[in-house]
């Protein structure tokens, strides 16, 4: 794997002049384990049903543990629905407590609830400024907004002026597939077009990534991130094998630099889906910039 995926050096975050590592990957989509006395949500249940994952995860030590054998680079969030019935979230001083703990393996990102308003925007400002954690994570069908409409552009705002990209679910949802109303979640929030483009053109200096491969809408997906140079999509959630044609002969061509690595972990560990990677008719020095390259350049690292 180190030499066909190459090779970023990268000083250790949060230890100025701590030496160097080698990470040969960056994994944009990981989820944190469930924080230590929060129970597990049915929609968690729906999504190891979907994924056919049977018992317990490895706790946050246990996930540093893995990326650190793949000498992989992971994006840890959770994701804050409690206003629309996601019960108690994981909180952002938990993410930024398993990144203090792990910085060689992990990046974090917030979360925050949209609908909560200015706390939510006052919340973004102190996970980052004060937390360290590096972006934000919004998954707009669990959290039942429309990501264009301006009653949430503060959160943008913010995001603008904190320097942070904006991590976005698009297309279809695993969480509540197979629940009665499919755990109440509507996948009508997650369409590309109108409402991440709106953004994006909204907010031409906001950094954002349409995670996963957004079928039903991937045509819609892709003209995206190719009309608007400050969107990005990662390709969490999918095995490789299953990604539409249209999105991997449009990563090897017109978004070569607009394509990120994502598994989507733990519910797809990236050893499988790097295994399948690589089957793909991607040229060598695409698959160096979707692996790692691009990533860097999204989050800023040197």
């Amino acid at each position: 794997m180190r030499r066909s995926l190459g090779v970023i050096w990268m000083r250790v975050q949060g230890s100025p002049g701590t030496r160097r590592k080698a990470i040969h990957a960056i994994d944009m989509h990981v989820h944190v384990p469930r924080q230590p006395g929060l129970p597990e949500s049915a929609v968690d249940a729906s999504l190891r049903r979907y994924f056919r994952k049977d018992g317990p995860f490895p706790d946050a030590d246990g996930m540093a543990r893995k990326y650190r054998d793949w000498d992989i680079l992971g994006v840890v969030f959770s994701i804050d629905w409690e206003t629309k019935g996601g019960g108690p979230p994981d909180t952002n001083d938990y993410v930024a407590s398993i990144v203090a703990k792990h910085p060689k393996q992990f990046i974090g990102f917030a979360s925050v609830d949209p609908w909560k308003g200015h706390s939510a925007v006052t919340e973004l400002q102190r996970a980052v400024r004060e937390l360290g954690l590096k972006g934000l994570k919004l998954h707009p069908g669990q959290q039942a907004f429309y990501p264009n409409d301006e009653e949430f552009y503060p959160l943008y705002s913010q995001c603008v002026e904190l320097g942070v990209p904006v991590l976005y679910h698009s297309g279809f949802a695993a969480s509540g597939l197979g629940m009665p109303g499919g755990g109440g979640i509507k996948l009508k929030y997650s369409a590309p077009i109108p409402y991440i483009d709106d953004v994006a053109a909204d907010f031409p200096d906001l950094t954002i990534i349409m995670a996963h491969a957004g079928w039903p809408w991937t045509e819609e997906q892709i003209a995206v991130a190719l009309h608007k140079p400050n969107v990005y999509i990662d390709l969490s959630g999918w095995s490789p094998r299953y990604l539409p044609e249209a999105l991997v002969r449009e990563t090897g061509s017109r978004l070569k630099d607009k394509v990120l690595f994502g598994s989507d972990y733990p519910f797809l560990p990236p050893d499988q889906w790097l295994a399948e990677f690589k089957n793909l008719p991607l040229k060598e020095d695409v698959r160096r910039k979707v692996l790692l390259e691009n990533s860097k350049r999204v989050l800023k690292l040197a």
